[in-house]
C-alpha cells in the first residue's frame, strides 16, 4: 500500500505548510522528550505546571526561525546539504531564543514562568536537529527505494570521477526515474580502485562484453569536458557499435540551469558531435577590427548559415546590422531571438523582408543603408527541387546574385562575400550550376576597372543540422520507427558544423583581397549509410533489426561523390593551414555579360529545356546525373554547331 501510494504521487509535491507544521511538531516533541530524559522520566511538579507555557513559547520561536530561514520550502525527496544547513541554522536561532528567554525571566524575576534548564536545552537542540534531519532523509531514501524497485532499474556508468561526475550522480539520483549509478570510469591512476560516495571507480580497461553483461550496464554518461575530442569520439563509437550501449553527456557548465545540473539536461550524444573534427580556431581580433563601426548586410539571414552569421555578428562591434530574407516567419523568429539574447544590440538591427532578385527593392536598400560589408547567403539550395524548378534557381541564385553584386559595386561597398557550395564543382544539377555561374559573375566583376568592391567567394560542403539536410530527416525517420532512407549505398558527403562554416565566411571576408574562392579543409568524407547506422545506434536501436535502412535511388541531379575543387583547379595556401584559395579559370567581365545575355534570352523562351541547355553552354563541365536534362548533354554545344 505504501509503495503504491508513493508511486501514485511521485509527480506531486507535499505542501510547504505541511512540512512547516511537521517540523514545529517535532520541536514540541523534542522539548517534552528532553525534559523527560533530563529528569529520568520523573518530571518535577514545578515544571509540570509551566511546561505547556514553555512549549508554546519554544514552538513559536521555532515557527519564527523556520519562516526566517525558509528551511521548509525545499522538496523533501531532493533534500540536500544546503537544506540540512538551513535546518541546523533554524534550530541554532531557536537555541539563542531560549537563552534570551531565560535571561528575560531572570531579569524580570517572574513568579509565573521558569527558565528552561540549559541541560534540557542542550538535549532538546540535539534531539530536534536529529529528528528534523532524519525524517527528511528517511522520506528521501524511502521514495528513492520505492522508485528504484518499481521497475527494472537502469544501470549507469559515469565517465569521469571528478566534481562533474559527482554532480551528475546526484542529478540522476534526484530524478524520478529508475536509474542508478553502479560505477565511475576514470583514467586517473590515483582514483582507480577507490570509491566515491560508495560507488566504485573503474579503469576504462574494464570494458568488455563480459563486464557489460554481468553488471547489466544500460547506459554510460560522459561527465568530463577536458578529454581529447578524438579520443572521446573513438570511445563513444566503440561503446555504441560493439557493446550497443546508450551514450549520453552532460551539457557545458554555462548551460546549467541556475548553475545546477538536472537529470533532464543529460542528453544523448548527437551525431554532430561524432562527426565533428578538430575545431578550427580562427583569430577574432582582426575580424572584430574589420567589422567595428561598419554597416553589415546579410542576405538569406533567416536560413541555416545566414542566421548563424547574424548571431555571430552580434559579438562584433558593427554600427548597423541589416538582416534580409524573403521568408517572413523565420525572419520574425530571428528577430525575436536577437531581441531576447542581445537586447542591447536590438536597436542597431534591422530585419527586412525582401527578395534578392527584385532589383528595385535591392537598389533602394543599398541606397538607404550604404553597407560596408555584404554577406550573401540567400540561395535556393535543394537539389531535387531546383531540378524541377530551374527557372527559380536561375532567377534567385544567378540573377539575384548579379543584382546584389551590381548594387554593391555601384555603391562602393567595401567587400561582398558570397556563400557558395561544393556542388558548384563539376556540377551535375541545376542548383550547382547556378552557383557556379554566380561565382563566375562576381569574380569577373571584381576585376572591372571601375569596381571598388572586393568580391570574395567561400566554398564548402554540407553543414550539420541545416534546414532540409540529411540529419534532421534521419532523426524524424528514426523517431517514426523507420525506415531510414538512403539514396545509394556508396553515397558520401563532406560535413562541417554551421558555426565553423560561418567562421570561415568571416575569415574569408577579412583576408580576401578580391576575386578569390576560398576552400575549407573539410576533412574526410562520410558515407551516408555509415551515418545512418550511427544515428540508429545512438538512439539505442540496432540497424536492420529495429530500424530498416532503405535504398531509394539517387535523386534527380544528385551525384555519389561531392568535390571541393574542379579537376583542373589548383590550390594556393593561406596563412591558415585549413583554408586554401582555389585557382579557377578566370573570365573577363565582357565574356560573362555575354553569357548572361544569352541565358536571359533562353529564360524568356519559358522552356526549361532550352534554358538548361543555355546553362550548360555557359558551364561546359555541367553534366547532368539522374535527371531529365541528361539528353541535353548529347546535343552539340553552341560552338560546335557554329563550326
Amino acid at each position: 500500500m505504501l509503495k503504491q501510494f508513493i508511486l501514485g504521487y511521485s509527480e506531486k509535491f507535499v505542501s510547504r505548510w505541511v512540512i512547516l507544521a511537521k517540523d514545529i511538531l517535532i520541536v514540541g516533541f523534542s522539548l517534552v522528550s528532553a525534559y523527560l530524559l533530563r529528569y529520568n522520566f520523573m518530571l518535577p511538579w514545578s515544571y509540570q505546571h509551566i511546561l505547556l507555557q514553555q512549549l508554546l513559547v519554544v514552538m513559536a520561536m521555532a515557527a519564527t526561525a523556520f519562516l526566517l530561514t525558509r528551511s521548509y520550502v525545499g522538496i523533501v525527496r531532493h533534500t540536500s546539504f544546503h537544506d540540512i544547513g538551513l535546518m541546523i541554522l533554524s534550530m541554532t536561532l531557536v537555541a539563542l531564543g531560549i537563552v534570551a528567554f531565560n535571561m528575560a525571566i531572570n531579569f524580570l524575576d517572574s513568579q509565573t514562568l521558569l527558565p528552561i534548564p540549559y541541560s534540557v536545552m542542550l538535549i532538546f537542540l540535539i534531539l530536534s536537529v536529529f529528528l528534523i534531519v532524519t525524517t527528511r532523509l528517511a522520506i528521501k531514501l524511502l521514495y528513492r527505494y520505492m522508485i528504484r524497485h518499481s521497475n527494472k532499474p537502469e544501470n549507469i556508468l559515469i565517465f569521469g570521477a571528478g566534481r562533474a561526475g559527482r554532480i551528475t550522480k546526484n542529478a540522476i539520483e534526484s530524478g524520478t526515474g529508475t536509474s542508478r549509478v553502479i560505477g565511475y570510469i576514470d583514467e586517473n591512476p590515483g582514483k582507480i580502485g577507490k570509491s566515491l560516495e560508495g560507488v566504485p571507480i573503474h579503469s576504462p580497461d574494464i570494458f568488455d562484453t563480459d563486464f557489460i553483461t554481468r553488471r547489466g550496464v544500460n547506459e554510460i554518461i560522459f561527465a568530463i569536458h577536458n578529454i581529447d575530442p578524438r579520443r572521446r569520439n573513438r570511445i563513444v563509437e566503440v561503446l555504441i557499435e560493439r557493446y550497443k550501449i546508450r551514450v549520453k553527456e552532460i551539457p557545458p557548465l554555462e548551460q546549467w540551469i541556475n548553475g545546477e545540473l538536472t537529470a533532464r539536461q543529460i542528453k544523448p550524444v548527437r551525431i554532430e558531435d561524432l562527426l565533428m573534427r578538430e575545431s578550427i580556431h580562427l583569430g577574432n581580433d582582426h575580424v572584430v577590427a574589420e567589422m567595428r563601426g561598419k554597416v553589415v548586410m546579410v542576405t538569406g539571414a533567416a536560413g541555416s548559415i545566414g542566421s548563424e552569421l547574424a548571431r555571430q555578428l552580434c559579438h562584433f562591434a558593427a554600427r548597423k546590422l541589416v538582416f534580409i530574407d524573403q521568408a517572413e516567419t523565420p525572419l520574425y523568429e530571428l528577430d525575436q531571438e536577437i531581441k531576447v539574447k542581445y537586447p542591447h544590440l536590438y536597436d542597431v538591427c534591422d530585419f527586412v523582408i525582401a527578395d534578392v532578385s527584385n532589383q528595385t527593392t535591392i537598389n533602394r536598400l543599398f541606397a538607404y543603408y550604404q553597407p560596408h560589408l555584404v554577406f550573401h547567403a540567400a540561395a535556393y539550395k535543394h537539389v531535387p527541387l531546383m531540378e524541377i524548378n530551374p527557372f527559380e534557381a536561375v532567377r534567385v541564385n544567378i540573377f539575384g546574385t548579379r543584382i546584389l553584386a551590381d548594387a554593391a559595386s555601384r555603391h562602393k561597398t567595401e567587400k561582398f562575400v558570397m556563400v557558395s557550395t561544393d556542388k558548384a564543382v563539376n556540377p551535375t544539377n541545376v542548383m550547382g550550376a547556378s552557383k557556379r555561374a554566380a561565382e563566375m559573375y562576381i569574380q569577373s566583376l571584381n576585376h572591372t576597372p571601375d569596381n571598388k568592391t572586393r568580391f570574395i567567394t567561400t566554398r564548402f560542403g554540407n553543414v550539420l543540422g541545416s534546414n532540409g539536410s540529411v540529419i534532421p530527416l534521419f532523426t524524424k525517420q528514426i523517431a517514426a520507427g523507420g525506415p531510414v532512407t538512403v539514396t545509394h549505398p556508396e553515397i558520401t558527403r563532406y560535413f562541417m558544423t554551421i558555426p565553423e562554416a560561418c567562421r570561415l565566411v568571416f575569415e574569408a571576408g577579412t583576408m580576401g583581397q578580391g576575386g578569390e574562392i576560398f576552400v575549407f579543409d573539410m576533412g574526410e568524407p562520410v558515407r551516408i549509410t555509415d551515418l545512418a547506422k550511427k544515428m540508429i545506434r545512438l538512439s539505442g536501436l540496432e540497424p536492420e533489426k529495429d530500424i530498416a535502412i532503405k535504398y531509394v535511388g539517387l535523386r534527380p541531379g544528385e551525384k555519389i561523390y561531392e568535390e571541393l575543387l574542379n579537376d583542373q583547379e589548383k590550390c594556393l595556401p593561406t596563412h591558415h593551414p585549413k583554408i586554401t584559395i582555389a585557382q579557377v579559370r578566370n573570365f573577363t567581365f565582357e565574356e560573362v555579360v555575354a553569357m548572361f545575355s544569352d541565358l536571359q534570352r533562353d529564360v524568356q523562351t519559358n522552356n526549361r529545356m532550352v534554358m538548361v541547355a543555355g546553362l550548360k553552354r555557359m558551364i561546359p563541365e555541367f553534366i547532368s546525373k539522374n535527371s531529365v536534362y541528361e539528353d541535353l548533354d548529347q546535343v552539340p554545344s553552341h560552338a560546335e554547331t557554329e563550326r
